[in-house]
C-alpha cells in the first residue's frame, strides 16, 4: 500500500482536535535529512506524573496499542486503525489473575512491560506489591476483550519482558531491586519461558531461570561495578553478593533466537544468555566515556557550557538495548541513560563539591589542579569508584550515563558512539531550555545528572536503510539515526512534540509530551497508513503518540 503525501494529510488531526498535539513541535534536522517525525496523533490518559503510560507495543493483526499502565497495574489497549485518533477499547487488569503456580496476582502489583506475539498472544510482566517477592507474567489474547489467560510465576521484580523473533520463547529481566532499607536484596535472574503454540498460557514447569552464581568472586570480570549491597548497607552478609547485586534491565535478542543480551544497568554491563540452556554465558563491561575528550554539560549553575574536563569519566549504564543484524553479523544499540543505587539504605550519590567533606575522602591533589575542577562541584558523582590504591583520596570521577546512543559488537566492543551530539542537537534547537526536566519547563537543571537521557530505543527499517530511533527521557522527543553502518551513525532528525511554555503539572492538556519512556515501530507493511510509524509511551505526561515516519522528497514511505 502506497500513501502519498497529500493522502496522509487527510489523516491528521484539525488544529484543536487533539490537545496532546502541540501547535509548532521543537524540530532539528541534518541537513538533507532522509526522514522526518510528525506527531499525528494521541491518546492522554490524563494522568501526571504517576507512570500512567510506559512501555507501548502493537497488534499489527488488530492494528490495537497496548499501552502498559504502571500505576494501576494494567495494560490500555487501544484502537490504532486511524493513528490520528487513536482510541482506547478496553483495559487489561491485571491484578486478581490466579497462577500457575498456585498464587494470585496480589492487589498492590504493578504492571512493567508488555509484549505481543504476532499470533497475539500477549504478556504482561508484573512485580508484586512488595518488589522483593517474585512477580508474575499474565497471558492475555491481544486480538481478545481483555480476559486474562492465566500466568506464571517469575523473578522478582520483572522489568522487562520480550519475545523471540521465532515466538517460542519468552525473555524476561527480573531486576531484584533491594527493599528501600536494604533489609532484603533478591538476587537479579532472567527468566527464559517456553511459550505454547497457540494463544493460551503457559505452564509454571515452562519458567526456567538463569542466574549469576556462576560469576561470584574472581569468576566476574573487571569493569562490572559490585557495589552498595547489603554488606555495604550494613544489613547481611549474603552468601551469593554478586547475584545479589546486578539487577537485569532491559532484553535485546538476536534474529536467530538463540541469545539474549540483557542490561545490567547500575552494574554497567550487559549479560550474554544462551536461549537454550537458560543460562548465563557471558558478562561483559559497557565501559566509561572519557570527559576529557567527549565533552558535557557538568552544572545546572554555569549556563548552557559543553566542556571537556580532566580526570572525569561517566559510567554509559544503558536502559534500553537492541539487537540488528548487518551482512549476518549481529550489532547491539544501547540508549546510554544512566542510573545510580541511591536508596535509604544506601547511597552511592554525592557531588564532586562535598568530597573531603562530612567523612568522605577527598579528591586527589593532580584531580583538584586538573583542567575543569572548579566547574565540576555540582556534578553527581559515585562515592563507590575511583579511589586510589591506598584508598586516601579519589583519583578519577566518575559520573553517570553517557548521554549518547552506542553501538557494540555482541562480545562487548565499542564500535560506535555518538558522543556529545545529543547535547549539543537539543542546546541548538531549544537553548533557552537546554537540559531541561520532564516533570516542569526549566533552563540547565538536568547538567549537573544525567543531562537529556537517552533511555528508549526501538528499530525499523525506511527505504531499505536502518533506523534507531531513541526517546529522551528528560528534554523530551524522538531522536532518529541512521544505523546503517554500524560504524558510522549519522543523526537524521529530533522532534519533541512538547509546549516549553507550559509545565505539566500545572497545564497537562497543553504541556504535550513529558518523559519518554517506551518506544516501537511500526513498520509501512503492518501500519494501518501504509507508512512507518513510531509510538512512543510518555510516563510524565501519560501519554501515547504516534509519529508518522516520512521519507522526505518520497511517495513510497515504506
Amino acid at each position: 500500500m502506497l500513501t502519498t503525501t497529500a493522502a496522509l494529510s487527510a489523516l491528521l488531526p484539525l488544529a484543536g482536535a487533539n490537545a496532546g498535539l502541540v501547535a509548532e513541535p521543537v524540530r532539528s534536522s541534518a541537513p538533507g535529512a532522509a526522514l522526518r517525525l510528525d506527531p499525528v496523533g494521541t491518546y492522554e490518559t490524563g494522568v501526571f506524573d504517576e507512570s500512567a503510560a510506559e512501555i507501548v507495543e502493537y497488534y499489527a493483526a488488530a492494528a490495537r496499542l497496548l499501552v502498559v499502565n504502571a500505576s494501576q497495574a494494567k495494560v490500555e489497549v487501544l484502537d490504532a486503525s486511524n493513528p490520528a485518533s487513536p482510541a482506547k477499547l478496553f483495559d487489561l487488569q491485571t491484578t486478581g489473575v490466579p497462577s500457575a503456580d498456585g498464587t494470585t496476582v496480589d492487589a498492590g502489583a504493578v504492571a512493567n512491560s508488555v509484549a505481543v506475539r504476532e499470533d497475539g498472544l500477549g504478556i504482561v510482566a508484573v512485580e508484586a506489591a512488595d518488589k522483593t517477592d517474585n512477580g508474575w507474567l499474565v497471558f492475555f489474547d491481544a486480538g481478545g476483550s481483555g480476559q486474562a489467560l492465566g500466568a506464571v510465576r517469575v523473578g522478582a521484580l520483572p522489568d522487562m519482558v520480550t519475545i523471540t523473533p521465532d515466538g517460542t520463547r519468552a525473555v524476561v529481566a527480573n531486576e531484584g531491586e533491594p527493599a528501600d532499607d536494604y533489609a532484603v536484596d533478591p538476587e537479579g535472574t532472567v527468566s527464559v519461558v517456553a511459550l505454547p503454540d497457540s494463544v493460551a498460557a503457559a505452564s509454571q514447569s515452562d519458567v526456567r531461570s538463569a542466574g549469576f552464581h556462576a560469576f561470584e568472586g574472581s569468576a566476574l570480570p573487571s569493569g562490572i561495578r559490585v557495589y552498595g549491597g547489603r554488606a555495604d548497607a550494613g544489613t547481611g552478609t549474603p552468601a551469593y553478593p554478586v547475584s545479589e547485586n546486578l539487577e537485569p534491565e532491559y532484553v535485546a535478542i538476536d534474529q536467530q533466537s538463540k541469545t539474549a543480551y540483557v542490561t545490567l544497568q547500575e552494574a554497567n554491563g550487559v549479560a550474554v544468555v544462551d536461549l537454550r540452556s537458560a543460562a548465563v554465558a557471558d558478562v561483559w563491561s559497557l565501559g566509561t566515556v572519557d570527559r576529557s575528550r567527549v565533552p558535557l554539560d557538568a552544572s545546572d549553575r554555569d549556563g548552557l557550557n559543553i566542556r571537556t574536563f580532566a580526570n572525569l569519566r561517566t559510567f554509559r549504564q544503558p536502559d534500553a538495548i537492541a539487537a540488528y543484524q548487518v551482512k549476518g553479523r549481529t550489532y547491539l544499540v544501547t540508549a546510554d541513560e544512566g542510573d545510580t543505587r541511591d536508596w535509604d539504605g544506601y547511597s552511592e550519590e554525592i557531588r564532586v563539591g562535598d568530597l573531603g567533606k562530612n567523612g568522605l575522602k577527598p579528591a586527589c591533589d593532580a584531580v583538584k589542579a586538573g583542567a575543569g575542577f572548579t566547574g565540576l562541584s555540582r556534578l553527581k558523582i559515585t562515592k563507590a569508584d575511583g579511589l586510589n590504591a591506598a584508598r586516601t583520596c579519589y583519583e578519577t570521577l566518575y559520573g553517570f550515563g553517557g548521554r549518547d546512543v552506542s553501538v557494540f559488537t555482541t562480545d562487548g566492543r565499542l564500535v560506535s558512539t555518538t558522543g556529545d551530539e545529543l547535547e549539543r542537537i537539543t542546546a541548538g534547537a531549544v537553548p533557552a531550555f537546554f537540559n531541561s526536566d520532564h516533570g516542569s519547563s526549566s533552563f540547565d537543571n538536568r547538567s549537573d545528572d544525567k543531562g537529556p537521557e537517552p533511555e528508549g530505543v526501538t528499530l525499523g527499517k525506511v527505504g531499505g536503510r536502518t533506523y534507531a530511533f531513541v526517546g529522551l527521557e528528560r528534554i523530551g522527543g524522538v531522536v532518529a539515526y541512521d544505523i546503517t553502518d554500524p560504524a558510522r551513525p549519522q543523526f537524521v532528525t529530533w522532534t519533541d512534540n512538547r509546549n516549553f511554555a507550559v509545565n505539566g503539572s500545572s497545564n497537562l492538556a497543553a504541556a504535550g509530551d513529558l518523559g519518554p519512556e517506551g518506544l516501537t515501530f511500526i513498520s509501512g507493511e503492518e501500519s494501518p497508513t501504509g507508512r512507518p510509524l513510531v509510538a512512543v509511551g510518555n510516563e510524565v505526561s501519560g501519554s501515547t503518540t504516534l509519529f508518522d515516519v516520512a521519507r522526505v522528497g518520497k511517495t513510497n514511505l515504506r
